[in-house]
């Protein structure tokens, strides 16, 4: 669980360095701010893993002006990676008071509140932040509301999420491989089939990828591709607990 949210927590700091980047984000500041310049350093920080120095140059950027948003946003992200999960709301908070209607604060407050267990809440901030037509990552963020509608548990809503996050972005491999867990959990063969192959066209597959095309393929009777499937994954993950379980499945089936 905590390495799932550190992952979730780089991910988001890659995303403010990405909107960073973008001329449009800093429109209201002049060239040169001193605070929207202690923000990015602090965000360079964060990549590093150099929480104390990052933590510093937010709070400098902060008293240099405090309505800054994407300071707000990105120490609050910072805050939950240290577990002050309490500081975290209420620089989130601040970030969405000062424009309710900003996407990169209402798709990172809805993933706090998600992993908070506020599953309601989050889904307003993520439906709220795809009503941007000009917000530069849609796909993620409907992949995110997907996620938190999984937990509900509303797989039906997590489908339609994961729909619209691939007809905004075909490619989005993280969408891809929800639709694949998705559909193999609902028993869709086909559709995990189908989606496995969009997969494996933008990003190599994992042993838990492996592991569903195995298991699908069976289910399919498509013998040729449960041993291609088979021989990737005994051939490139050796060491994987999918790998162990495949042997001990050959076993029980006898090798057939």
């Amino acid at each position: 669980m905590r390495n799932r949210l550190i992952v979730a927590l780089l991910t988001a700091v890659m995303l403010l360095g990405a909107c960073s980047s973008n001329k449009s984000r800093f429109a209201e500041q002049k060239k040169g701010d001193p605070a929207e310049v202690n923000t990015q350093l602090a965000i360079e920080y964060m990549r590093e893993g150099m929480n104390e120095a990052a933590m510093e140059k937010f709070k400098k950027a902060l008293k240099q002006n405090p309505h800054l948003q994407i300071a707000h946003t990105s120490i609050a992200i910072l805050y939950e990676r240290l577990g002050e999960n309490d500081l975290a709301e209420k620089h989130y908070r601040k970030a969405y008071n000062i424009n309710r209607k900003d996407s990169l604060t209402l798709n990172n407050y809805g993933q706090f509140l998600c992993r908070e267990g506020r599953l309601k809440e989050a889904d307003k901030m993520f439906n709220a932040a795809v009503k941007d037509p000009l917000y530069r990552y849609p796909e993620t963020v409907y992949t995110n509301a997907g996620i938190c509608a999984k937990k509900r548990p509303d797989l039906m809503l997590a489908d339609t999420y994961f729909r619209k996050a691939l007809q905004v972005n075909p490619q989005y491999p993280p969408a891809l491989r929800e639709m694949v867990k998705l559909s193999f959990a609902r028993k869709k063969y086909l559709a995990t089939r189908a989606y496995l192959q969009r997969l494996q066209e933008v990003a190599p597959l994992t042993p838990e990828f492996l592991w569903i095309g195995v298991q699908a393929e069976e289910a399919l009777g498509n013998r040729d591709a449960v041993s291609s499937y088979a021989l990737v994954l005994k051939n490139r993950y050796p060491e994987a607990d999918e790998t162990q379980a495949l042997v001990e499945w050959e076993k029980g089936r006898g090798g057939r």
